[in-house]
C-alpha cells in the first residue's frame, strides 16, 4: 500500500479483531524490530517491548484493563451531552463506546497482548512536562502500529490498564525502573481493509503564528 494509504487507515480495531487466529511470533517480532527505527531523546533507546501470549497473564491483565475501563465509561457523558447539537458525532461516539465495550469484554482472548516500556531512573515521572519522556517510547508505538498494519494486523491504542500499573508489572516482572507506556491488542483482523475516518475539517484545527 502508499504510505498515504497506510497513515490514513490504520485503525483502532476493536471487534474486527480476528480472536480465534494464532499470530506468528516472527511477524510482531518484525513490527517491533520496524518501531525500533523510530525517534527517541538523545539516541537513548531505553525502550523495552513486553509481549504476553500466555493465555493466564493475558487475562489477568484484561481483568485490570476491565475494571479501569468500566470505572472510566461510568463517568464519562453521555454522546449527546459531549457533542450537543452534532448528531453525526454522537452517533459516531456511541459507535466506537460499543466498540471498546467489546474489546473491554473480550481482551483476555485477544492472542498478543504488547506493552511498549520505557526506562526510567529510579522509576520516579519527572515533575512538569513529560514530553521529552514520552516522546522517546510513543513514536515507536505508533510505527509498531503501522507496520503491524502492512503485516496484515489489527491493533488498537489502549491506556486505561496503567490505572493498574504497579499491579500489571508484578505480573509480567517488569521492573520498578521501568514504566508502561500503553497496552497493545494485536491480531489478525476480519473483514477485507479499512477506510479513512471521519475527521474534524482541517479549518478548525489549523493555526499560523498563533492561535
Amino acid at each position: 500500500m502508499t504510505p498515504e494509504e497506510l497513515l490514513t487507515t490504520t485503525r483502532s480495531v476493536r471487534k474486527r479483531l480476528d480472536l480465534s487466529r494464532p499470530v506468528p511470533r516472527e511477524l510482531i517480532e518484525r513490527a517491533i524490530t520496524l518501531a525500533l527505527q523510530a525517534p527517541t531523546g538523545s539516541n537513548r533507546q531505553d525502550w523495552h517491548w513486553v509481549v504476553v501470549t500466555d493465555a493466564g497473564k493475558r487475562a489477568k491483565l484484561a481483568e485490570l484493563y476491565a475494571k479501569s475501563y468500566k470505572a472510566y465509561r461510568d463517568l464519562g457523558p453521555a454522546p449527546e451531552e459531549r457533542y450537543p447539537g452534532d448528531t453525526d458525532r454522537a452517533a459516531t461516539q456511541h459507535r466506537v463506546m460499543n466498540s471498546a465495550d467489546y474489546l473491554a469484554e473480550h481482551m483476555a482472548e485477544v492472542p498478543v497482548l504488547l506493552v511498549p516500556a520505557i526506562h526510567v531512573p529510579g522509576g520516579k515521572l519527572p515533575e512538569g512536562n513529560q514530553a521529552g519522556l514520552w516522546g522517546s517510547i510513543l513514536p515507536a508505538v505508533w510505527s509498531y502500529m503501522l507496520a503491524a498494519r502492512t503485516l496484515g494486523l489489527g491493533t488498537a491504542w489502549t491506556s486505561l490498564h496503567l490505572v493498574y500499573e504497579k499491579e500489571a508489572a508484578e505480573l509480567l516482572g517488569i521492573p520498578d525502573h521501568v514504566r508502561q507506556a500503553a497496552l497493545i491488542p494485536t491480531a489478525f483482523y476480519t473483514g477485507e481493509t479499512f477506510k479513512p475516518a471521519k475527521r474534524q475539517p482541517l479549518s478548525e484545527v489549523l493555526h499560523y503564528d498563533q492561535w
